[in-house]
């Protein structure tokens, strides 16, 4: 979106692109991406574990392995078949509609309509489709919980109006965004929603918790005595070893505007608050949202974070996980490393922002069994990338001298991560987004584009970097350490022209046999709808498994437990305009656009993406 390709970063951090091109230059690697990717690194990994995290099972997949006939095996998506007003798919695979936008949560509610009232939208699918997560009911692949995230969805899409004109209408908007937690089960061959005391929306009007360093500290609380209440702009999303959901809140900011006098204070610049935020006008009619309002200074603060949701039980609030940091979360995957410890890689997306680490304090295991998160207690980590290759973990700690004498604790530390990140000198990157751990130990991140770069030379295609790039590091110690060594898995714009030509790289999940599914948002060549594309790892190779519609973004990946099932979703189709799609009616004539989750299965019933 373009509100994540403002710079914010003020800092004078020695930019990525500097250090790319010291170390491109070093590695001789600029002939081709493709055949940067099939010259593929590898450190020594001493195994990752095998672990089982939300009903799929993490092989410790040795990184040769392979079928005999390879990795991907379907038929491509042609790059001139890209383009349609309908999406496209691998003719070995078939795809289904699921959960639109303003569909019942449970069978029998309250049916699309539009604009909807506040009360419908409280108890429908949301809006703005985005990061996801299947958690299988006993193991099975045809019956679950589906938690999904709303990213967004503008007020001329919700409301069909431009700005809100009462309460109403902003709790409308407010519903549309956040979480749904939905029961499906495939019945006769189709996926659908049913009756479920587990089913839920989880929206900005939802109470929730708060814990780690931050919680209870004054910086969370109001003058107006307020309960903290909602999640917002959920974008990507992760799982937990032992069965939750974590939900990631990125462009929070934008839902806040000013009603009278207000100047921005250096926190609040660093995150991009200002007077009009979006547009939502969310302000005008909700103090909570008026950063003009001295009742309800701080409520800023209680975004930003990442909430873990246990998607079985519906009486649990939702927590915000105030030790993983406070910034504009695009997703985070976690892993188990050594020692059985629990490591989560964050990107912060925004141009110029960074890329971030989490380790617990302990085993998982050991600290569940005594009352402790693993996410609460641990050191968050910023990313330095070096010119040789190699790279350092910064803890974003109090015990740091320098962040001591700019922090009054580390409640203080954690509000205000960005700036901790900017002194310790982390590297800015080009909007770092998804992140993923493959088997082998190899952690892959999405840097979806960056056209305010302007260090480009005849050697260096990536600056300005108008079409993004894919990183990969591997961490010492199994994930654990302070230290890594980094390549560049593609650049972007290297593939265009070609059969496997894409941009802005974002969604990525790499799966236990070494494919790497990779979605994207933003402009693409050749013509093409945003998509989703499947990389083999080990040779390069990458053919488009799908293509959606005009104007809509590809994003959330996950799969049933036999990976027979993939779902996707189908972002803003049209960018919200009417004109430009129906999607997903198949009638003639013109509806409003809703964003959908798709269903993805080979027609052989085989492995999603061979």
């Amino acid at each position: 979106m373009s509100h994540d390709e403002k710079t914010l970063n003020k800092s004078a951090n020695r930019l990525f692109d500097d250090v790319l091109q010291v170390n491109l230059v070093r590695r001789k690697v600029l002939t081709g991406g493709l055949a940067l990717a099939a010259g593929s690194f590898f450190f020594g990994v001493s195994g990752a574990a095998s672990t089982t995290t939300g009903g799929i099972k993490a092989a410790n997949v040795a990184t040769g392995k392979r079928r005999k006939n390879g990795l991907i095996n379907f038929n491509p998506v042609k790059l001139a078949d890209g383009n349609g007003p309908w999406p496209m798919i691998s003719s070995d695979y078939k795809f289904d509609v699921l959960i639109p936008w303003g569909e019942p949560l449970q069978p029998g509610g309250p049916s699309f309509s539009h604009p909807p009232s506040a009360d419908e939208q409280a108890n429908q699918i949301g809006i703005g489709h985005d990061g996801m997560w299947f958690f299988p009911i006993k193991g099975s692949s045809e019956h679950g919980l589906l938690a999904i995230n709303h990213e967004f969805g503008h007020n001329q899409h919700v409301l069909g109006k431009p700005n809100p004109e009462s309460l109403e209408d902003v709790r409308t908007s407010q519903h549309a965004h956040g979480v749904s937690v939905v029961e499906i089960k495939k019945i006769k061959g189709q996926w659908q929603t049913v009756a479920s005391s587990a089913s839920r929306r989880i929206h900005v009007n939802t109470p929730v918790a708060f814990s780690g360093p931050v919680a209870g500290h004054p910086l969370l609380n109001t003058r107006a005595g307020n309960e903290p209440m909602g999640t917002v702009n959920n974008c990507s999303s992760g799982y937990t070893p032992w069965g939750t959901y974590l939900t990631c809140e990125e462009n929070f900011n934008g839902y806040f505007g000013a009603k009278g006098d207000w100047s921005p204070n250096e926190s609040q610049l660093r995150y991009g608050f200002s007077g009009d935020g979006f547009g939502y006008g969310w302000h005008d009619y909700d103090p909570r949202f008026d950063l003009a309002n001295e009742g309800f200074h701080n409520e800023e603060h209680r975004f930003g974070w990442v909430v873990e949701i246990d998607p079985m039980d519906a009486t649990q609030k939702p927590v915000k996980r105030t030790a993983l940091g406070r910034f504009k979360h695009e997703g985070i995957a976690l892993t188990v490393g050594r020692d059985g410890r629990v490591v989560g890689y964050m990107g912060d997306d925004q141009r110029f922002d960074y890329i971030y680490k989490f380790v617990s304090d302990d085993n998982h295991e050991s600290m569940r069994a005594r009352g402790i998160s693993p996410l609460d207690d641990g050191v968050l980590y910023a990313a330095r990338f070096n010119d040789d290759g190699s790279g350092e973990w910064l803890p974003l700690t109090i015990d740091n001298p320098a962040l001591a004498a700019r922090f009054a604790s580390q409640a203080a530390l954690m509000i205000d991560t960005r700036i901790a990140a900017d002194i310790v000198g982390a590297t800015p990157m080009d909007r770092p987004e998804w992140t993923t751990v493959a088997p082998n130990g190899e952690v892959y991140c999405t840097l979806t584009n960056n056209s305010r770069r302007t260090t480009a030379d005849a050697a260096n295609p990536m600056a300005p970097n108008n079409d993004g790039h894919i990183i990969k590091w591997c961490d010492s110690e199994q994930h654990t350490g302070t230290t890594f060594e980094w390549d560049i898995f593609i650049i972007a714009n290297e593939t265009h022209g070609t059969e496997q030509s894409f941009s802005a790289p974002d969604g990525v999940w790499a799966d236990p046999d070494g494919r790497l599914f990779i979605q994207t948002d933003g402009s693409q060549k050749n013509g093409l709808n945003n998509q989703m594309l499947v990389a083999d790892t080990l040779t390069g190779e990458i053919r488009r498994l799908f293509t959606g519609v005009v104007g809509a973004e590809i994003t959330g990946i996950t799969v049933t437990p036999d990976r027979s099932t993939m779902f996707i979703n189908i972002q803003h189709p049209g960018n919200g305009d009417r004109a430009r799609t129906n999607f997903p009616a198949a009638e003639n004539g013109v509806t409003v656009p809703r964003d959908a989750t798709i269903v993805l299965t080979r027609k052989d019933g085989g492995i999603i993406g061979s």
